[in-house]
């Protein structure tokens, strides 16, 4: 038989609800029935899946857009350390040269299984709403710049931000979905019809919604009306208490529904580390009291993405925000586990899946993660 350990007396996260003194059964690298074998004792905790975060630039220091595999690696060790057992790795806007020798290295770490894809955020998105991103390497969604990018990807591009509403816009949506690439709406200036027509062409996600695209208004609800109400549409929100208020969070869950909600880090190279200055692609960051904010040139000031690892964003979720644990643990690994057609591997305890699993305190702060089956961090 091959190795076989049993965690016991948790409170358990499974997609039926929270079950007390659960327990979880791991046999190589998969979730196995329950057999009362030897057992870990974690009475008082909570185990719930290992997290997925579509969203993430970099960490531990470290930046995808290094093009760098050793520095990429670093970036996933620190997630990891933090739950995220699954993530895709996203870019900053850059040349499309650049960006097409990032998505080389980075297509190396998904065949080896590290990432479970490439998410290009930018250059296609609105100069009127490009956040972090530099204005002087903007460009209009050409579909045959798009399709460049997704060949350097060599089948690993799985999510592509951009503006609907800019030049071939819909086209390119059009294209993404054709290719199986995830078209997301954000950093965009769209109209609320816009958004509608992006939807109906195949785009399925809503970059952190509410940040970087027109605010919701009552004439004219712009693009958060139109992501917020169409089931097709997978909204992301960063829960870190700065990029949005908790009354947000909740509208957001309540008009979307929890089944539609993927929490993401958006995070920078600061993640899991302190204040300073840190590059995020070809610019400046400065993280002053954990806040990461553009440093110098024409966007400065502008907030550039997060410090924010999933663990605090559920362990916000769920004793801020008053969002129910399993509402939360959706939001951090179903939902996202889905839109990546990943379901049946990954996203929930269920036995044959990957023995992805994080393990938390009773306040909900980790204390143990495992990933197919090893601990990353030992409970």
């Amino acid at each position: 038989m091959r190795d076989r350990m049993e965690l016991t007396g948790a409170r358990v996260v499974l997609p039926s609800g929270v079950v007390d003194n659960g327990t979880v059964a791991v046999e190589g690298h998969r979730i196995a029935e329950p057999a009362g074998g030897p057992g870990l004792d974690l009475t008082g905790h909570w185990i719930v899946p290992g997290f997925v975060d579509i969203h993430v630039h970099g960490g531990g220091g470290a930046s995808f857009s290094s093009g760098d595999g050793a520095e990429s690696m670093k970036v996933i060790d620190a997630h990891r350390r933090h739950g995220t057992t699954t993530m895709l790795a996203s870019t900053v806007t850059g040349e499309l040269g650049d960006l097409a020798r990032q998505a080389a290295s980075l297509a190396e770490l998904v065949e080896q299984g590290e990432l479970a894809g490439i998410h290009f955020e930018g250059p296609f998105i609105s100069p009127h709403r490009c956040g972090a991103h530099q204005p002087g390497l903007l460009r209009d969604p050409d579909p045959a710049d798009v399709r460049k990018l997704v060949d350097a990807a060599a089948g690993t591009a799985r999510m592509m931000t951009l503006a609907p509403e800019l030049p071939g816009g819909l086209d390119s949506v059009r294209l993404l979905a054709e290719q199986g690439v995830i078209a997301a709406v954000g950093h965009t200036d769209s109209t609320y019809d816009a958004v509608r027509e992006a939807v109906e062409a195949g785009a399925t996600v809503a970059t952190h919604l509410f940040n970087a695209m027109p605010a919701l208004g009552h004439r004219a609800p712009g693009p958060i009306a139109a992501l917020l109400e169409d089931e097709r549409v997978t909204v992301e929100l960063i829960n870190d208490g700065t990029h949005l208020h908790p009354s947000v969070l909740e509208l957001a869950f309540r008009a979307a529904g929890a089944d539609r909600v993927a929490f993401i880090t958006d995070a920078m190279g600061a993640a899991g580390m302190g204040d300073g200055m840190y590059p995020l692609g070809p610019m400046e960051v400065e993280v002053k009291d954990g806040v990461a904010r553009i440093h110098g040139g024409p966007t400065s000031g502008s907030i550039a993405g997060s410090t924010l690892t999933l663990d605090t964003a559920l362990r916000r979720a769920v004793t801020v925000d008053g969002i129910a644990v399993e509402d939360a643990v959706k939001a951090l690994c179903a939902n996202p586990a889905r839109l990546l057609g990943a379901y049946d591997r990954i996203g929930s305890l269920e036995p044959g899946k990957d023995a992805d699993l994080v393990v938390l305190d009773e306040g909900f702060t980790l204390v143990g993660v495992m990933r197919k089956g090893e601990w990353v961090v030992r409970p």
